[in-house]
């Protein structure tokens, strides 16, 4: 995979995580942390238990992209599904940075939320119910699969990778990215809460976005001009 694709997910993921993030999951962390972190433990028993539901996180993330990357290798069979691939995985990264800069509600209308239905609240409950390690890992699980708008955007990059395992390096690449954020938010739920450092992430996030956007769409204009471009060429350096 490219140097700069690699970049451009950490950066994305890393101050999205900011933004977005703490906006869609940040009510988790904290009812998790209030309720099934002991006020008493220590800080590196705390630690463990957060990095647990991170993980967990980011296991269902490499899960995703395993399948999207099985689904876009089953789906591309030639150099212009590959360009129009990547040229809708730009375009839907672009409309995600400017959903982020408030622009449009591109983010709003395909989160679709799971939440709600009673097969995730009752799921979502016994595990707040218990304080083992593994249920944290749980809890992380059931988050990501959460629709995010992001995530979604990530997915369809996942896809265009056209391989399983690659798949699951983009979302494992972009989950990674966005645990320490979400990480300290156990810890410093102020500091990330204050209108200002949100205010000034979502819109270093949403230039990232859309900037990882055109590079992605000039990727698929490659591909629809040059008829002997592999996928290879553009996914290793």
């Amino acid at each position: 995979m490219e140097a700069i694709n690699i970049i451009s997910i950490i950066t994305i993921a890393f101050l999205g995580s900011f933004g977005h993030c703490i906006g869609m999951c940040g009510g988790i962390v904290i009812a998790y942390t209030s309720t099934k972190v002991d006020d008493k433990w220590g800080k590196t028993k705390q630690s463990f238990a957060h990095l647990s539901y991170s993980f967990g996180r980011v296991f269902t993330y490499m899960i995703l992209g395993a399948m999207f990357g099985f689904i876009g290798g089953v789906a591309t069979i030639n150099n212009t599904a590959n360009g129009t691939m990547l040229i809708v995985a730009g375009i839907a990264m672009i409309l995600a940075g400017l959903s982020l800069t408030g622009k449009i509600k591109f983010l709003t209308l395909i989160e679709h939320s799971i939440s709600k239905t009673s097969w995730y609240q009752n799921s979502f409950k016994n595990l707040l119910s218990t304080q083992s390690f593994y249920s944290f890992f749980l809890l992380g699980m059931l988050n990501g699969l959460l629709p995010c708008g992001l995530v979604y955007s990530f997915a369809i990059i996942a896809a265009s990778t056209a391989d399983p395992i690659w798949g699951a390096v983009v979302m494992g690449i972009f989950g990674l990215s966005t645990i320490p954020t979400l990480f300290s938010l156990g810890f410093f739920v102020g500091l990330f809460k204050k209108t200002g450092v949100r205010s000034v992430m979502i819109k270093l996030a949403s230039i990232a976005v859309i900037l990882y956007g055109v590079h992605t769409i000039y990727n698929g204009y490659k591909f629809l001009n040059e008829p002997d471009r592999t996928l290879l060429e553009c996914h290793t350096p």
